[in-house]
């Protein structure tokens, strides 16, 4: 699945930053510090809050009532991530938890609607942004629906690694275990490693303690 698609800045005769604004909105927010494999929230609790990235990686993951938990979406700073809190969801319908150690900003439903309604700016980035994460679920479906375990653990890497956005991508990702990737890919272990192993003797990848991406990978991709 698909991680988040950050804001960004909005250029134009004066700079629209949100993590600016994010630090001017008052009351109702307070800057958390998560070390990595560390819970943010749990499936079944109150969503009674929206979180924006400002240093990290989140995962966002679901368990079945069978017990089998599935990876949806590995998030980047500048990303948000709990605002069903503001569609009227009750109860969050998911879990998010910390990838790396992350710096994470909580702002209480409450004042991130005052917010939105306040800053028409940040309004239509983050309106954009969740057009953005909804248009990216889509090509995940169409991904899962017509394209190979293997294009679809490359296109996964790809993304961990922030191919394809504005800035520089991050060649080197956080250490994410296979069973994590199996998950998102929706494959089993067994594949990701045999296909993990072949990405690297075709010097797609490089793994010893972390994990390097290089672009030659979007070849797996582009292949038909």
């Amino acid at each position: 699945m698909s991680p988040g698609v950050a804001v960004k800045a909005v250029k134009g005769k004066t700079d629209f930053d949100p993590n600016n604004f994010l630090a001017t909105i008052g009351e109702g927010r307070r800057i958390l510090s998560f070390r990595r494999n560390q819970g943010i929230f749990a499936q079944g609790d109150e969503a009674d809050a929206v979180f924006f990235i400002q240093a990290g990686k989140v995962r966002l993951s679901v368990v079945a009532k069978t017990g089998k938990e599935a990876t949806i979406g590995i998030l980047n700073s500048g990303d948000f991530f709990g605002e069903g809190a503001i569609a009227g969801q009750p109860r969050r319908m998911g879990s998010a938890t910390a990838v790396a150690d992350c710096a994470v900003l909580k702002i209480d439903k409450r004042a991130i609607n005052e917010a939105l309604h306040r800053e028409h700016t940040f309004s239509d980035l983050f309106v954009a942004y969740l057009l953005a994460r909804n248009i990216r679920y889509e090509a995940d479906l169409v991904d899962q629906l017509f394209n190979s375990s293997e294009k679809r653990l490359a296109r996964v890497l790809l993304l961990l690694a922030r191919f394809g956005k504005e800035g520089t991508p991050e060649s080197v990702v956080p250490k994410i275990s296979q069973s994590t990737l199996a998950e998102m890919v929706g494959t089993t272990r067994s594949r990701v490693n045999f296909f993990m192993n072949r990405f690297r003797k075709m010097g797609f990848i490089e793994y010893n303690g972390e994990l390097k991406i290089h672009n030659s990978l979007l070849n797996i991709v582009l292949h038909d």
